[in-house]
Parts: structure tokens; C-alpha cells; sequence
């Protein structure tokens, strides 16, 4: 794995993963990409991995970020956010494939 990449499947074998789409705000951005969650048990839901305080940061792929007072619309293949400047976080009406 490189530094320019997020994991992938293949960074953890033996994990069955799903892919989720959510929608974030921040104060400032509404952020809306996949997240991955494990298949089925620990950490199968999103609560599970925004609540789980082992870890400060969440990374979403195939992510786009808004201004919420407006402004041009920034697409990443990635984004790492900080869990504490989340306001609220939604599954989004789109789904991801897994």
C-alpha cells in the first residue's frame, strides 16, 4: 500500500468488506463519499465506525465536498476526516456497490 492510496481488500485478507455511501457535514462542508464496513459483525454499521473511539479519523473514497454556504463542488478519489469536526452524518439516497 502506498501513501497516496487508501487500504484496499487486499491490504487485509481474510475480511469480507460492503461498501456504503454517506453523506457528512462539518461546519463548513458536506461531504459525501463510500465508506467500508465489514460485512457483518463488529463494525458492520456506519454508528459502528463513527462511534468507535480507537480512532480520530474515517477515509472515504470516490468523495465530493461542498460548501455549505456555496461555492464550486471539489471531487477526491480519497479524503481522510477528522471524527470530532463531523456535525452529523447520513446514509446517503445512493447506493455504493460492493
Amino acid at each position: 500500500m502506498s501513501n497516496d492510496e487508501p487500504p484496499g481488500e487486499d491490504d487485509y485478507p481474510g475480511m469480507e468488506y460492503r461498501q456504503e455511501r454517506i453523506r457528512v457535514e462539518t461546519e463548513r462542508h458536506r461531504i459525501e463519499g463510500v465508506l467500508r464496513l465489514a460485512r457483518d459483525g463488529y463494525r458492520s454499521r456506519v454508528s459502528d465506525v463513527l462511534n468507535a473511539s480507537e480512532r480520530d479519523f474515517i477515509t472515504l473514497t470516490e468523495v465530493s465536498v461542498s460548501p455549505i454556504e456555496g461555492g464550486p463542488v471539489e471531487l477526491h478519489p480519497y479524503l481522510t476526516l477528522a471524527r470530532r469536526h463531523i456535525v452529523f452524518a447520513v446514509a446517503s439516497s445512493e447506493q455504493a456497490e460492493a
